[in-house]
């Protein structure tokens, strides 16, 4: 950024002052009042701050105000100002009201009668008369023409009016032009619209005859890449077809389709206008085709009479020739008739055309027989009868089951029932009775047409891709030939690894499987196999495109999101035992989420790439917490792992109450969005949506469709998708958990990763090289579990075998390079912390970083030497500078390792090994200490400092106490200078804020010489401060009592009692004070 002062002498140099002898000269006609304060520096200052220094310069001459000022405008206006022109006439006259409506008023020409009599004020403020017409030049005598008689001053309401005059007029004339304008534009639009209907409607097919057209067929075949034949999809005629009148079919089934496809198809013309301009206008604002607004008999119009080509075409053209045919239609035949011809000619999948097929080949039936759960579910196929096949995709056909029961409910409660022609009343669907139908289907065992078709899996899967494509009609009366991608030499490849390795873990309870292959510089589908046995139970299911969960394969998405976000593959990551709140929300208050690794232990700090590599689960989460889980809406760009996965192409992830969980699988996705976001990885970030379609050709061999590899779409930079291709291909650094020699490990260098769910429900191999990227899945459609197989025994064998063989047939074994791009570098780090080495790292090894993102520097290394304030444990600053201590910490962040350290014999075991020996270890502080942090407040006041003391007992004077913070303050001693042993001698809890007695000593039993007092103040996150007191002992050596010596004694005369002599008695020895141990 510039510096603002550049910015403002930039400013300031675009108006440069002028000096105050080269103002120009003020007129004297009306000056405007001067202000002292106009043009001081601090007013031309103000008015560069607010950016008027533009205005003042292209509108003020020197010494004037500016126009563009209302403070200055308004006093010009105050003074009359000479400064209007015939520009602006009389604006000075006008109200606000006259003024505003002028500024609105189209422009209009002067008048041309000749010069108007107002003044002319020139810039020398002289008035001069106007030039007059001279009538008769060389006249001896003044004609009136030349003649101005006085007259009064005219009254401000007369010149108003005068103005008013003269505008009108203009209006008027204005006013009349415009309808004249407007009108010729209407019969231009009305023209137009009659010559665009007439044109259309010559060209219009004719709507005789519907019936024969409701029969034409054209085969439809798809074929593999090579133009094998795979399905082909007949005359209806070789499926079921039998025409039923209208009256023959179950007024439930007609309730559906009237309320699930045209709820006011008795009452419109064959189109209804408003939801035309609902469609266009959801259209518009969606930027894309989202609704078409098609009536029913729209519907027939496009589906018999268009052909193959108009039908797939998005324009306003074709929607108009659809919208005239349907109202021909509707003009010609009646609605019972058109309703015939829509569900006869309709398909209904599995080779049903028509609602006759249709009810024998899903229930068994007839039409007339129809129940309201049959005929709403049937109803429900017309919009897509691929992708709404029971067979193969249920829960989507049962949820499309539930929307129709819905639409008719709704439909019943706004119309007051559901009108329908073949019936004597109308139908009334309640809530229970959709309820009831919605259970009966469920419930209900829906028998498998035996349908003869090459890899059916597929068929059904292009199929669905057709109808995203063209609507179904289309589709099945076009006689498309269908290009697809699918390699027939990889598919039945696949098929046959795929069925092995499931029959031989019959023993494990495993039924199923799948696998995806897809070219990630195209996104070509080259295998599908959604089965490992098509006819065997629940083999109609395409596991392909099923959802479930991924396990540990998902955990790549995670580590890139965080490599996005700043991480590397030397991060240091603590695989220690943790809790999260399950949500990832701090203030969640559900009980602790506490998740555990594969193989049971916890392996303490590991790097990025040696936690991904390893598959270890808690370091994964821990990524999971940093990336976040949802979109933060305060930031400006969405962020969160749903987010990223979403941009991988993962869309099935569309709860919201997902947990710290889904990196370990805890969200479904299907097989081939997960093949597909590795194959994003392997297309360096570039991800190509995967397709099965290659092209469509018409039934005269046109090309109406040809698939091109869409234009960049980099959604991962490059050099991160470098590094998790390199991490996943690195089989040195997922030896610890997998060994040397694991199926991952092929003889050419592949990116791989597994997967495993809880109860080993769900087993994931899904890996790629620049050539290809394969997904395999196995397990049980029904959810059971199989018994002890993982992702390394279920799957993996079969993305081995099968890697290996593709590879082969694709490039010969030699698969293409990965080319390292030229944003990555290299660096030596430290091997256990994967920051730059410091002096203290016991080892080293090289990495690779993308350019931006190279290692921490080595201050920020896992050891630390660094000052710290003793009593706020706090880094040391000039604001704490008094009690200080050098220390090597360990620069650990994370909560959970720190109690692992400290309170685990494996954790004492790493820390001593790395050379940290105190106990408690001390860990690098977060904070730095400031003035609002806690302090101590200690001194010794009496006695001061080399004070010999001499007598017993000491009385210690002092303070003890902290800013904030407190916990207690202890008093010790010991001996000599500088001693290694800290006996007590006095220890309280309450804060001594001034000097007072901290405790009366007896020292006499202490030895004489130097002995050294500690006040230490303690605080209550374990910090502690303290001061010293060197004393010298120096008490008098006792002496000792002499014995007295007897005297003699006179010999005693006879008394009555006699006396004792005492008996002297030994003096005491004093005793030695014992030394404590040093």
């Amino acid at each position: 950024m510039s510096d603002p002062s550049d910015d403002l002498s930039k400013e300031t140099g675009s108006v440069p002052s002028e000096p105050e002898n080269e103002r120009p000269l003020e007129t004297d006609v009306h000056p405007p009042p001067v202000q002292d304060s106009i043009d001081s520096p601090q007013a031309r200052f103000k008015r560069l701050l607010e950016g008027d220094i533009s205005s003042e310069k292209s509108s003020a001459s020197p010494g004037t105000p500016p126009m563009g000022d209302p403070e200055h405008k308004d006093d010009g206006m105050a003074q009359d100002s000479p400064d209007l022109t015939e520009t602006e006439p009389f604006e000075h006259d006008l109200t606000e009201n006259d003024q505003a409506q002028a500024a609105n008023a189209p422009p209009t020409e002067e008048p041309s009668s000749g010069p108007s009599p107002e003044l002319d004020l020139r810039s020398d403020a002289e008035v001069l008369p106007q030039r007059v017409p001279e009538t008769d030049i060389g006249a001896t005598q003044v004609g009136p023409s030349a003649y101005i008689p006085p007259t009064q001053p005219e009254e401000r309401g007369g010149r108003d009016w005068k103005r008013w005059d003269t505008c009108g007029g203009c209006a008027l004339r204005m006013a009349i032009f415009g309808a004249f304008v407007f009108i010729a534009i209407v019969i231009g639009i009305i023209s137009f619209g009659v010559y665009q209907y007439y044109s259309l409607a010559a060209s219009l097919p004719s709507v005789e005859d519907l019936h024969e057209h409701a029969a034409q067929f054209e085969t439809t075949r798809i074929l593999d890449r090579d133009g094998n034949l795979l399905y082909e999809i007949l005359d209806p005629q070789a499926g079921r077809r039998t025409y039923v009148p209208l009256e023959e079919i179950s007024p439930y089934m007609v309730a559906g389709i009237i309320a699930t496809e045209d709820s006011q198809f008795y009452s419109h013309p064959g189109f209804d206008i408003w939801a035309i301009f609902r469609a266009f206008w959801q259209n518009y604002t969606q930027g894309s085709v989202v609704s078409g607004a098609s009536t029913i008999t729209q519907q027939v119009a496009r589906n018999l009479l268009f052909s193959p080509e108009e039908r797939t075409r998005v324009t306003a053209r074709r929607k108009l020739r659809e919208v005239l045919l349907a109202a021909e239609i509707t003009r010609r035949y009646s609605k019972e008739e058109i309703l015939e011809l829509y569900l006869n000619q309709h398909y209904f999948g599995n080779l049903s055309y028509g609602v006759e097929a249709a009810a024998e080949t899903y229930f068994n039936t007839t039409a007339d027989k129809l129940t309201l759960a049959q005929a709403s579910f049937l109803a429900g196929l017309v919009q897509a009868p691929s992708v709404y096949d029971i067979y193969t995709n249920r829960d989507a056909t049962l949820n499309r089951h539930r929307q129709v029961l819905t639409l008719m409910v709704d439909t019943s409660v706004e119309d007051g029932c559901i009108f329908v022609s073949n019936a004597q009343q109308p139908i009334c669907i309640s809530p229970e009775d959709a309820g009831s139908a919605a259970a009966i289907i469920i419930n209900y065992e829906f028998q498998q047409p035996d349908i003869q078709i090459k890899y059916p899996h597929w068929v059904t899967f292009v199929r669905g891709e057709l109808e995203e494509l063209y609507d179904p009609q289309t589709i099945y009366r076009s006689g498309f030939t269908v290009y697809t991608t699918l390699d027939p030499v990889l598919q039945s490849e696949a098929q046959e690894i795929v069925s092995a390795q499931v029959e031989a873990l019959a023993d494990n309870r495993a039924t199923n499987g799948a696998l995806v292959t897809i070219r990630p510089d195209t996104g070509e589908i080259l295998s599908m196999i959604g089965s490992a046995d098509y006819g065997a139970n629940d083999g109609q299911i395409n596991m392909a495109v099923r959802p479930r969960q991924p396990g540990s394969s998902i955990k790549p998405l995670t580590y890139t999101a965080a490599f996005e976000m700043g991480w590397t593959p030397a991060t240091l990551i603590w695989d220690v035992p943790s809790e999260f709140p399950p949500s990832g929300n701090p203030n969640d208050p559900s009980p602790p989420y506490e998740p555990v690794n594969y193989d049971g232990r916890f392996h303490g700090p590991v790097t990025a790439r040696s936690a991904l590599a390893n598959s270890y689960n808690i370091p994964a989460v821990k990524t999971l917490d940093f990336v976040g889980i949802y979109d933060n809406p305060e930031t400006p760009t969405e962020d969160g792992f749903i987010a990223f996965a979403r941009r991988m192409g993962i869309t099935t992830l569309d709860r919201d109450d997902y947990g710290l969980s889904l990196t370990l699988g805890g969200g479904d996705v299907t097989l081939l969005e997960l093949t597909s976001a590795y194959a994003t990885l392997a297309n360096s970030g570039n991800r190509i949506p995967p397709t099965s379609i290659l092209r469509i050709e018409d039934r005269e061999g046109a090309v109406v469709y040809q698939y091109e590899t869409p234009a960049d779409n980099q959604v991962l930079r490059p050099e991160h998708a470098y590094l998790i291709t390199d991490i996943l291909s690195d089989n040195a650094a997922r030896t610890p958990a997998f060994g040397p020699n694991s199926l991952l490990n092929l003889p050419f260098k592949a990116a791989a990763k597994t997967g495993t769910t809880n109860d080993f429900r769900d087993n994931w191999t899904l890996g790629y090289t620049p050539d290809l990227a394969v997904g395999v899945w196995v397990g049980n459609a029904d959810y059971t579990p199989m018994e002890n197989t993982s992702g390394l025994t279920g799957a993996a064998p079969i993305w081995n075998k099968f890697m290996q063989y593709a590879q082969n047939r694709l490039t010969g074994g030699q698969p293409t390079v990965v080319v390292r791009h030229s944003g990555i570098i290299d660096r030596v780090v430290c091997a256990v912390s994967g920051a730059e080495p410091s002096e203290w790292c016991p080892s080293q090894k090289r990495e690779i970083f993308a350019h931006d993102q190279p290692p921490l520097p080595k201050e920020q290394d896992l050891w630390r030497d660094v000052w710290v304030d003793t009593f706020a444990l706090e880094l040391a600053s000039p604001e704490c500078a008094t009690y200080v201590d050098e220390k090597l910490g360990l620069n650990v962040d994370d909560p959970w390792a720190r109690d692992w350290l400290n309170e685990t014999s494996e954790g004492k075991k790493w820390a001593d090994d790395m050379g940290f020996k105190d106990d408690p270890l001390f860990f690098i502080p977060d904070a730095v200490c400031s003035s609002d942090s806690p302090q101590p407040i200690l001194a010794f006041t009496h006695p001061s400092e080399g004070t010999t003391i001499s007598t017993s007992p000491l009385e210690i004077f002092g303070r003890a106490a902290a800013t904030n913070d407190f916990r207690d303050w202890i008093l010790e001693y010991g001996l000599g200078s500088n001693p290694s042993f800290w006996p007590d001698i006095a220890h309280n809890n309450s804060q001594i804020k001034q000097p007072e007695q901290l405790i009366k000593w007896d020292i006499s039993k202490l030895p004489n010489g130097p002995v050294t007092l500690r006040l230490a103040v303690r605080s209550m996150r374990g910090g502690v401060a303290f001061v010293e007191l060197h004393l010298n002992i120096l008490l008098p050596t006792p002496t000792p009592t002499p014995t007295p010596t007897p005297t003699a004694t006179a010999t005693p005369t006879s008394t009555l009692t006699a006396t004792t002599t005492p008996t002297p008695s030994a003096t005491p020895s004093p005793t030695d004070t014992p030394t404590p141990p040093p």
